[in-house]
C-alpha cells in the first residue's frame, strides 16, 4: 500500500510543505515515509524504500500498486522491487514500457537532467492520480487532500462537476470538483515540462467477439484465466483475506485462492439486508474461517462525514459505506485482501444490461411509431404497468442510458440548482452552472462503440465511466482509509481480453446476466443453486422515512452553503413526499445529502484541518 504526492518548482522546497501534504496521506502507507527534495522538484511518499533513483541518479521515481509480472518483464531483476523494475524499464523502452505491465499501478517518475516529468495511470484506473497545474507548476497527489497543505491552492467549487453529479451520483469527468484540478484517465500517461502537460492514452479497452467460440470453450477460458490471475494477485509472503459479499464475483474470486485466511463479510440490522449467513456456508465450503458483522443504523450514520473525507469527492453510492466497514473489519486481520469488482462490467453482469433483451419487441418497431407510443405513454397523468417501459423503448440507448446510476434527469437538475439570476443567500462568489446534459457527457464513448450491438455499449460506457468513477473509487479509498491493500483479480489485461472476446449472448441473455461467467464459476462451487444478487444493499429509502433520519437530512438541506447551490425549496419537497410515502425519492434525496455531507468535510474546515 502506497500514496504519493508533490510538486514542481523552488518556491516551497525546503521541506516543510511537502512534509504536511505527505502527512495529509500518512493513511495510505503508515508503516514508512519518504522525501526527495531538490531545487527543482519535491516528492513526498508514504511507503518503505521510496523514492527509488536509478543508478546514475539522473530518474527518481515514486509508485503506488503491484506489478504482477515482474519476473516475466525483468527475471534478472526478480529480488528488486516494483518501483526499480519499473525505473528500468522506463530507461530501456520509454513510454512504450506501459502496454509490458500486468497490475495496478499510478507512478511518476522525474527526469533530473530534462526536468521532466513522466506519470502514468493503470489500464482501468484501479490505483488514483490527481494533478493540477498552478502558477506554472504541477502539483500531483494520490489524494486530493493533500492538495489542502500547498500554499495558493484553493477549495473553489467546480459547478459542473456538481451538475454532473447530480446525474450519474459520482465526478464523472477528468475535472474534479475542485476548480484547477484533475484526474489522469486510466490507461493514460502524462508528461509536462516548463508549465506545459501533455496527455495521451496508451491503451484502449474494447470488445471483439469471436463467434466462432462455443460455450464450452468460453467456460474454459474464463476459468483458466481467473484462476491465473487469483495467483498472481495472491503474491508476496503476507496473510491475505477475501472480502466476500455472497454473490457470484467474491464467491468465485474466494473459491480458487489458495492463500486466502480469512473472509469478511457485513450486513445490516435491517430484515432482507444481509448475506452473511450465505458468505458463512461459502467460507465453510472452502474451509476458512468468515469474520462478520453487523452494522448498526447509528454506526452507519455516524460514519458518513469521515468517508466523504476520504472520498475527496462526494460519492452518493450507498455501497461505499457497507464497503468501508467490512475493509475496517478485514484490516483488524490482515494487511492484504483480494475482491470482486470488475466482474459485472466485463463479463454483463447488472440488470439493466438485459433492458435491451426486455424492450426487443417494440425496438423492433420504426422509430417514429416508438416515438409515438413514448409521447402517449408520457401524457398519461398517473402511474399504470407498462408506462415506464413505452417510454424507454421510445428511445435509443444512447438517450436513455448514462450508466448504471441516473439520478437527475437534466430537466430535474435544473429546477433544483439555484438559477444564476438569483439573487445570492450565501456570497456574491461567481457560480454558473454549464447546463450540459448527461447525454453530452457519454456521447464520445458512444460513438466509439457505434458498432457495437446495444448491450455491449452500455458495458462500453460503464467500464470507461462507471467503474472508474464510482467502483474502483469505493475500492481503493475505502480501503486505503485502514491502510488495507484491496487487490482486483477480475481487472486484469488477461482477464479482460477473454472477456472482450465473448459473444453477447453469452455475456447476456434471457436467462441472466453474467451467462458464460457463472457456468465457468459454478466448476468451483460444491452448491451449483443461483442466488439472487445483492452486492452491499443498504436500506437507504427505508432510513429516510423514519424521523430521526428524516430530520437529520432535512437540517443539512437548510443549511446555509447549500441555499448558494440549490432551490432548497425544492429539495425539502422531495424529502418530504419520500417520508409521506407518496414517492420514492430515496436515490435522490441521498445524493444532495452526500453532497452536503462531502462540503462540510472538505470545503467548510479552514485551520482546523483533518489530517
Amino acid at each position: 500500500m502506497c500514496g504519493f504526492c508533490g510538486f514542481t518548482g523552488s518556491e516551497f522546497n525546503g521541506g516543510t510543505v511537502i512534509r504536511r501534504m505527505t502527512e495529509r496521506i500518512a493513511h495510505r502507507g503508515p508503516s514508512g515515509v519518504g522525501f526527495h527534495i531538490a531545487d527543482t522538484v519535491s516528492l513526498g511518499v508514504r511507503a518503505e524504500n521510496q523514492p527509488v533513483q536509478n543508478a546514475a541518479g539522473t530518474l527518481t521515481i515514486v509508485f503506488d500498486g503491484e506489478i504482477y509480472n515482474h519476473r516475466e518483464l525483468k527475471p534478472e531483476l526478480e529480488a528488486k522491487s516494483d518501483a526499480e523494475i519499473l525505473l528500468t524499464l522506463y530507461e530501456e523502452r520509454g513510454e512504450e514500457m506501459l502496454n509490458l505491465l500486468r497490475g495496478m499501478f499510478a507512478f511518476l517518475i522525474y527526469d533530473h537532467e530534462k526536468n521532466e516529468i513522466f506519470a502514468a495511470r493503470d489500464f482501468f484506473g484501479i490505483k488514483p492520480f490527481y494533478y493540477g497545474i498552478l502558477g506554472g507548476e504541477f502539483l500531483f497527489a494520490s489524494e486530493i487532500k493533500a492538495f489542502l497543505e500547498y500554499p495558493g491552492f484553493k477549495k473553489k467549487i467546480n459547478p459542473a462537476a456538481l451538475e454532473h453529479y447530480l446525474s450519474f451520483q459520482y465526478s464523472v469527468t477528468d475535472a474534479t470538483f475542485f476548480a484547477g484540478i484533475y484526474k489522469l484517465p486510466a490507461a493514460h500517461f502524462i508528461k509536462f515540462k516548463t508549465g506545459k502537460a501533455e496527455i495521451k492514452r496508451y491503451w484502449q479497452a474494447d470488445f471483439t467477439p469471436d463467434e466462432t467460440l462455443s460455450i464450452e470453450e468460453i467456460e474454459e477460458q474464463i476459468d483458466m484465466v481467473v484462476k491465473n490471475s487469483v495467483k498472481e494477485h495472491q503474491r508476496g509472503d503476507v496473510a491475505i483475506g477475501a472480502l466476500l459479499s455472497g454473490g457470484v464475483d467474491s464467491s468465485y474470486v474466494t473459491a480458487v485462492a489458495d492463500k486466502v485466511e480469512k473472509t469478511f463479510t457485513v450486513g445490516f440490522d435491517y430484515e432482507g439486508f444481509n448475506e452473511i449467513e450465505y458468505a458463512k456456508n461459502l467460507s465453510e465450503e472452502k474451509g476458512v474461517e468468515n469474520i462478520s458483522k453487523i452494522i448498526s443504523t447509528e454506526e452507519f450514520w455516524e460514519a458518513l462525514p469521515i468517508i466523504q473525507y476520504h472520498m475527496d469527492e462526494p460519492l452518493a453510492d450507498p455501497a461505499a459505506i457497507a464497503l468501508y466497514f467490512v475493509c475496517k473489519l478485514a484490516r483488524e486481520h490482515v494487511s492484504v485482501v483480494l475482491s470482486g469488482e470488475g466482474a459485472d462490467e466485463f463479463f454483463g453482469g447488472y440488470g439493466i444490461y438485459r433492458e435491451p433483451l426486455d424492450l426487443a419487441p417494440v425496438m423492433r418497431l420504426p422509430m417514429f411509431l416508438r416515438r409515438f407510443l413514448g409521447f402517449l405513454a408520457k401524457k398519461i397523468p398517473f402511474r399504470i404497468k407498462g408506462k415506464n417501459y413505452f417510454i424507454r423503448a421510445s428511445k435509443r440507448v444512447e438517450e436513455r442510458f448514462i450508466g448504471n446510476a441516473n439520478i437527475f434527469s437534466l430537466e430535474e437538475r435544473n429546477q433544483i440548482l439555484r438559477d444564476e439570476h438569483e439573487p445570492r443567500k450565501v456570497n456574491e462568489s461567481s457560480l454558473c452552472f454549464s447546463g450540459i446534459s448527461p447525454q453530452e457527457i457519454t456521447r464520445p464513448y458512444y460513438e466509439k462503440a457505434k458498432h457495437h450491438d446495444d448491450i455491449t455499449k452500455m458495458q462500453y460506457l460503464d467500464i470507461h465511466l462507471w467503474l472508474v468513477g464510482d467502483i474502483l473509487l469505493c475500492a481503493d479509498k475505502m480501503s486505503m482509509a485502514h491502510s488495507l491493500e484491496s487487490r482486483l483479480p477480475f481487472l486484469d489485461k488477461e482477464v479482460f481480453a477473454v472477456a472482450s472476446r465473448i459473444p453477447t449472448r453469452y455475456r447476456v441473455n434471457k436467462q441472466n446476466g453474467k451467462f458464460a461467467l457463472r457456468r465457468a464459476a459454478k466448476r468451483n462451487f460444491k452448491d451449483k443453486r443461483e442466488k439472487k444478487r445483492l452486492g452491499f444493499p443498504v436500506p437507504i429509502r427505508f432510513w429516510l422515512r423514519e424521523e430521526k433520519y428524516y430530520n437529520i437530512v432535512q437540517n443539512a438541506f437548510k443549511q446555509d452553503f447549500m441555499a448558494e447551490f440549490f432551490n432548497t425549496d425544492k429539495l425539502l419537497s422531495l424529502l418530504e413526499r419520500h417520508k409521506s410515502g407518496k414517492e420514492d425519492n430515496s436515490r435522490k434525496i441521498w445524493t444532495v445529502f452526500i453532497f452536503a455531507v462531502w462540503y462540510g468535510e472538505l470545503i467548510l474546515p479552514q485551520e482546523s484541518e483533518k489530517s
